[in-house]
């Protein structure tokens, strides 16, 4: 029998979860949660540019989750833990991409009391924070021996990244040096990131720092720029890049970074994405060292990606792939660390049709 999903939001990163779930052997998409009153009731294909799907989109929170349902894909703005508690309770698993990564010590009593009451699991996944920074690292880390560095780093061009709320307001680009350096979103990114760095240092036994080390560098417009947002004029910030550094006595042992570009011209600094262009690379510094570049997950046009980020449809995808693990898992909080080995599926046309009773 198939899994029941909810979809939990229709951004970017949901619309492409909306897709993986309909080609998903396993899946059937059985509701979807909007924000937007302009959703409300529409049909959920035609809010995901496809032909309708006879499924209509709601705002009815109560309605989700008196339905019977095994997985809820969670992927808001930003994630509102009582609302996850509330699905947790309600028996439905979890699975998102924005937080609950790697929880260590932090704080997460009242999820493990939601998961406990509704015999429920929740997992976070995605790309970066996720795979890139979590999984990988992990993976050819095996290679190596006496290891002392492990690095993750994303150069990204940040016009191809349709959500001009969140790139102008939220991470501020288009504002001044100093409205971005002065915007929490260093420390609300290390949130997902940190729980990366220490899911990395638990599994290697790096006996890591109290504290980790954040840089947040910005770059200015020399000419207008062209963006998502709009011209970026002369001397407003049009490219960040964000570092956070787990430490062994000051010593820097696994570094997560993220270059995010309007481009490559016209920047002061004159940052660019070096020959390898975007990509996203994990390094294993041991004995050997190994070096991983990831392409294939960025567009090959600002307008392509306009229509469709690989990135955003990889950081869906691999939630997607979680859900039929997810569903299996005892309840409580899982990681890569409790789960088997996730991956995703044949094509339709390729694969070993279901067995007849």
């Amino acid at each position: 029998m198939s899994l029941r999903i909810i979809q939990w939001a229709t951004g970017g990163v949901g619309r492409a979860a909306i897709q993986g779930i309909l080609s998903h052997p396993e899946l059937e998409l059985v509701g979807v949660w909007v924000h937007g009153e302009e959703k409300n009731g529409k049909d959920v294909g035609e809010i995901c540019g496809m032909d309708p799907i006879g499924l209509k989109a709601t705002q009815d929170i109560d309605a989700l989750l008196a339905m019977e349902a095994d997985c809820v894909l969670y992927s808001p703005i930003m994630a509102q833990p009582k609302e996850v508690c509330r699905i947790l309770e309600s028996g439905k698993n979890v699975v998102t991409p924005l937080d609950w990564f790697y929880p260590g010590d932090r704080d997460v009593s009242e999820l493990e009391a939601a998961c406990l009451a509704g015999g429920s699991t929740l997992h976070g996944t995605g790309i970066h924070p996720g795979g890139i920074t979590e999984r990988f690292p992990l993976m050819i880390s095996a290679l190596s021996q006496a290891i002392t560095h492990v690095r993750a780093e994303e150069f990204s061009d940040m016009r191809t990244y349709g959500a001009p709320l969140v790139v102008s307001e939220i991470l501020k680009f288009g504002k001044t040096p100093e409205e971005a350096l002065a915007n929490p979103m260093l420390g609300m990114l290390g949130t997902g990131f940190g729980q990366s760095i220490d899911m990395v240092a638990a599994e290697l036994g790096f006996d890591l720092d109290p504290e980790k080390r954040t840089l947040h560098e910005v770059a200015v417009a020399t000419k207008p720029i062209d963006s998502p947002i709009g011209p970026i004029e002369p001397g407003l910030v049009a490219a960040q890049r964000f570092t956070w550094e787990g430490l062994v006595r000051g010593e820097s042992v696994i570094t997560v970074i993220t270059n995010w570009l309007m481009g490559e011209e016209n920047l002061e600094p004159a940052w660019d994405f070096g020959p390898e262009g975007e990509r996203f690379e994990v390094e294993i510094k041991g004995d050997p060292g190994c070096k991983v570049s990831f392409h294939g997950l960025h567009p090959e046009s600002i307008e392509a990606g306009l229509k469709q980020n690989p990135g955003i449809v990889a950081t869906a995808t691999h939630c997607v792939s979680a859900i039929p693990y997810v569903c299996r898992a005892e309840p409580g909080i899982v990681t890569y660390l409790d789960l088997p080995l996730v991956a995703g599926r044949a094509a339709p046309e390729l694969s070993v049709s279901p067995k007849s009773d």
